[in-house]
Parts: structure tokens; sequence; C-alpha cells
């Protein structure tokens, strides 16, 4: 649906759902605008985990059982 459409359709909403719909489309912003610079930075790293085997070295324990000491 175009915006030109909504926005009439979002006015005639009594004012609590307009907050409603104002909060959930600003969370879903929030949520790509954080998921795009995640993106970009593992992109970004992307080359530096392939060639740095310093940077990955602990993964070689991942599959070791771990066992918390009292």
């Amino acid at each position: 649906m175009a915006t030109i459409n909504l926005l009439p359709l979002i006015l005639h909403l009594p004012i609590n759902e307009r907050f409603t719909v104002v909060e959930q489309t600003l969370k879903s912003i929030k949520q790509e605008e954080f998921k795009n610079k995640m993106e970009l930075a593992a992109a970004t790293l992307y080359s530096d985990y392939i060639n740095d085997k310093e940077l990955t070295a602990f993964t070689s324990l991942d599959y070791e059982n771990f066992y918390e000491t009292k």
C-alpha cells in the first residue's frame, strides 16, 4: 500500500493507536538500521578474519566441554 493511501487511514485511528503505529514504525526502522550496520561491519572485517588466523585462534576451543570451577 502506498504511503499516500496510508496517511488518511492513520489519521482516522484513535490517538493511542496512532502512537502505536508511530512506535512500531520507529522500532522497525531502528531494527533495519542496526541490521544494515551489522552487515556492513561483518563485510568490512571479513577479509581480516579470513587472512589473520590470530583473530580466530580461540575458535578451535568452540567444541571443547566447559566446566565451571567453584
